[in-house]
C-alpha cells in the first residue's frame, strides 16, 4: 500500500509532465534562441504552452487527487504549494533535460535513457523539497518506478499518435 501512497504523493508531477505533450505546440519556451555552443537552448519540443497548461494541469489534477484519498504521507503538507511546485518542478526537470540534451548534442525525439526517464521526477522532488521532507524510501521508489510507468505511459500515447515514438 506504501507505494500506492507514494504515487500519489507524486501525481501533479506525473500529470503535468504528461499534460505538458498533449497540451504543447506553439512558441518554444526558448523563443528559438541558441546558447553560448551555437545550438538550441531547449529546442521545439518545450513550449510555452505546454509549460503553462502542463503546470496547470498537474496542479489541479494534484489537489483533486489528493483531496480524493487520505495520504498520510500529505499528513502535514500544504497540499496547494506541493502540488504546484510538483507540477512546476516537473516540468523545469524536463526543460533541464532538455538543455542537457540539447548540449550532448541529442536530437529532439532521439532517446537518452533515464534522463527521459528521471528529469522530471528530480526537477519535481527538488523544488518541492523547499517545503516536503522526503526520504530515502520515497525517492528511491520514485527512481525505480517511474522509468517503467514511463515506458508504459510514453508506449500508450505512441498508440494513441500523441507521440512520435514510443520512448
Amino acid at each position: 500500500m506504501e507505494i500506492i501512497y507514494i504515487l500519489h504523493l507524486f501525481i501533479p508531477a506525473y500529470f503535468a509532465n504528461s499534460s505538458a505533450l498533449i497540451f504543447g505546440g506553439g512558441k518554444p519556451l526558448d523563443l528559438g534562441k541558441n546558447f553560448i555552443d551555437g545550438r538550441r537552448i531547449l529546442g521545439d519540443g518545450v513550449t510555452i504552452r505546454g509549460t503553462v497548461l502542463g503546470t496547470l494541469s498537474g496542479f489541479l489534477l494534484g489537489l483533486l487527487a489528493y483531496y480524493m484519498l487520505e495520504n498520510p504521507l500529505l499528513k502535514n503538507a500544504n497540499i496547494y504549494t506541493l502540488s504546484f511546485l510538483l507540477s512546476f518542478g516537473a516540468l523545469l526537470g524536463d526543460a533541464v533535460g532538455s538543455f542537457i540534451k540539447r548540449r550532448l548534442g541529442i536530437e529532439r525525439g532521439k532517446p537518452a535513457p533515464l534522463l527521459d526517464q528521471l528529469d522530471f521526477v528530480f526537477g519535481a522532488v527538488f523544488l518541492s523539497s523547499f517545503i516536503y521532507d522526503y526520504t530515502t524510501k520515497i525517492i528511491l521508489t520514485l527512481i525505480i518506478v517511474t522509468p517503467i510507468l514511463h515506458l508504459l505511459a510514453n508506449v500508450v500515447g505512441y498508440m494513441l499518435k500523441l507521440k512520435d515514438v514510443p520512448w
